[in-house]
């Protein structure tokens, strides 16, 4: 197990093709067709891997754990 502690860590990791969880394995950072990086939890919610771009929470993650396995 290999912990990804910033945004730029864990989008390199899914565009390497790894999958990132997000706290435990219910939950996966996926990136969608748009180009932008998403929490996918098991039961179909998303939400965005950080605060909107240009917003305050820009460079904060919606999420305490990511790894990779």
């Amino acid at each position: 197990m290999k912990d990804l502690k910033s945004i730029k860590e864990i989008k390199k990791a899914v565009d390497n093709g790894k999958t990132v969880y997000c706290g435990n394995h219910s939950y996966t950072v996926i990136k969608d067709k748009n180009e932008e990086y998403l929490i996918k939890s098991s039961n179909g919610y998303y939400i965005g891997l950080h605060g909107k771009k240009g917003g305050k929470f820009e460079n904060k993650l919606n999420g305490e754990l990511f790894f990779t396995v």
